[in-house]
C-alpha cells in the first residue's frame, strides 16, 4: 500500500468520513476533495474535459455508497478510469512544490478566480485533515503541510451593521412578504410567519422551518415559547442518508438530544397563531409548509424574500446590503435586543450562541454604546470632583 494513490486513498478517506457527518459537510468534503484530486492529476494523454472530470467525481466518486461501475454513464466511467491513471501518489503530497500547487488550487473556483474567505477556510481545514488521517495510518511518513508557510484566508466573523434593519423596516418587510404571489397559492403568506420567527425570535433559517406546534405555548394574551430541540437544514438529496432535500439535525454546537427554550413576543405569538389559523400545520405538526405540505426550501423562501424587498424599500434601499437574506433578520433580530440592553448572557441562551461569539460577533452593530459608556464614566469621574 505504500504506493497508493492520492485518488486510491480519497475515496478511502470519504468512506471512512461520510457516516460520521452531517449531510452539508459531505458535500463541502466531497467539493474540497475534487479540487485536490484536480490539482493531484498528471499530464497524462487522454485527459478528459475538466466539466466531465467534476462532474465524474462529484457525483459518482467521491459520493457514498459509490455506484458499481456498470451503473455509470460511459463517460462518467471512462473519465473515473482515467482519473484512477492520472493520479499522482499519495506520497508526492511530501514534496513541498506538489503540497503548494494544491494550496493554491484551493484558493480559486472552478473558473479562476479567487473563492471567498470561508470557501478557502472549508477547504483547507479537509486538506488539513485528509493528511492527519494519511499519516495515522502511515500512509504518509510525516506531515507534509508542517513545513509550509501558508496562510488561510481570514473571515469575516463580524456582522455588517449595513445589513441590520430596524423594527419598522422588519415590519415593512413583513407585511411586504403577506403580498408576494396570488392570493389564492398564498405563496408569501405562508411564510410571514417564518420570516417573523427570525426576526422576533432570532431562529436560524432551519430552526425556524422546523418549529412544530406541539413545542409552542402560544397563549391568547403575552409572551409564548418555544422548545427547539431540532433543526432542517436543506443539503440536498445526494447528500442525505433518506435521499431527501433536507437533512435532520440536532441544534447547532449542541449535544444531539439538547434542546433551547425561546421566549415568543406577543406580536411573534399573533403571527403564528393567524398562520396556524389560515393554514394549519403539517402532517407532522410543522407550523410551516408549502403547498403540498412539504419542507420549506431555502430557494422558495429566498425568491419570495427577494420579492418582499422590492414591495416594501425604495430603489436604493433594494440596491443596498440591508436585509439582503432572510438570515440578516436573525442580526437584526440580536442587535436589537443587545441594542435594548438585555443581558448578553441572556441574548446568547435564546439565540443558541456563546457569549463571546456574540460579542465578537455584534461588536460593530451595538449602535450609541459608546456614547451611554461616555455618559458612565463622565458621572463617575463627577461623584470625585
Amino acid at each position: 500500500m505504500a504506493g497508493v494513490s492520492w485518488y486510491a486513498f480519497a475515496l478511502e478517506y470519504t468512506e471512512m468520513r461520510w457516516p460520521l457527518i452531517a449531510a452539508k459537510t459531505r458535500d463541502e468534503i466531497n467539493d474540497a476533495l475534487c479540487a485536490i484530486t484536480q490539482a493531484m492529476l498528471r499530464d497524462v494523454r487522454g485527459r478528459p474535459s475538466d466539466e466531465l472530470l467534476r462532474r465524474a467525481m462529484r457525483g459518482w466518486a467521491f459520493v457514498v455508497p459509490r455506484p458499481e461501475p456498470r451503473e455509470m454513464p460511459t463517460d462518467v466511467r471512462l473519465a473515473l478510469r482515467w482519473v484512477a491513471g492520472a493520479s499522482r501518489p499519495l506520497a508526492d503530497l511530501m514534496d513541498p512544490t506538489v503540497m503548494r500547487s494544491v494550496l493554491t488550487a484551493l484558493r480559486l473556483k472552478q473558473d479562476g478566480v479567487v473563492a471567498a474567505a470561508e470557501t478557502q477556510r472549508h477547504k483547507h481545514k479537509i486538506l488539513v485533515n485528509a493528511v492527519r488521517y494519511a499519516v495515522e495510518q502511515h500512509r504518509l511518513p510525516a506531515d507534509p503541510l508542517a513545513p509550509i508557510k501558508w496562510s488561510v484566508a481570514e473571515t469575516a466573523d463580524q456582522v455588517d451593521p449595513r445589513v441590520v434593519a430596524n423594527p419598522s423596516q422588519a415590519r415593512s418587510l413583513l407585511c411586504a412578504v403577506s403580498y408576494v404571489g396570488g392570493f389564492r397559492r398564498a405563496r408569501g403568506r405562508r411564510l410571514v410567519g417564518l420570516f417573523a420567527g427570525m426576526y422576533y425570535a432570532g431562529l436560524r433559517p432551519a430552526e425556524a422551518v422546523a418549529v412544530t406546534l406541539p413545542n409552542c405555548v402560544l397563549p391568547a394574551e403575552g409572551w409564548g415559547q418555544v422548545t427547539l430541540h431540532r433543526t432542517l437544514p436543506q443539503a440536498g438529496r445526494r447528500w442525505t442518508d433518506t435521499g431527501r432535500a433536507h437533512d435532520e439535525r440536532g441544534l447547532k454546537s449542541r449535544p444531539a438530544d439538547d434542546t433551547r427554550r425561546v421566549p415568543l413576543p406577543p406580536e411573534l405569538v399573533s403571527l403564528w397563531q393567524e398562520s396556524i389559523n389560515t393554514f394549519g400545520t403539517a402532517d407532522d405538526g410543522r407550523l410551516f409548509f408549502n403547498e403540498r405540505g412539504g419542507i420549506v426550501g431555502s430557494s422558495a423562501y429566498d425568491r419570495v424574500w427577494h420579492e418582499a424587498r422590492e414591495l416594501a424599500f425604495s430603489p436604493d434601499l433594494v440596491r443596498s446590503l440591508l436585509a439582503g437574506r432572510p438570515y440578516d433578520l436573525r442580526h437584526s433580530a440580536l442587535s436589537t435586543w443587545l441594542n435594548a440592553g438585555v443581558d448578553p448572557t441572556e441574548v446568547a441562551e435564546r439565540a443558541g450562541n456563546s457569549v463571546e461569539v456574540l460579542m465578537t460577533s455584534y461588536a460593530k452593530c451595538l449602535y450609541g454604546r459608546q456614547a451611554i459608556a461616555n455618559q458612565r464614566i463622565d458621572r463617575l469621574l463627577c461623584e470625585y470632583e
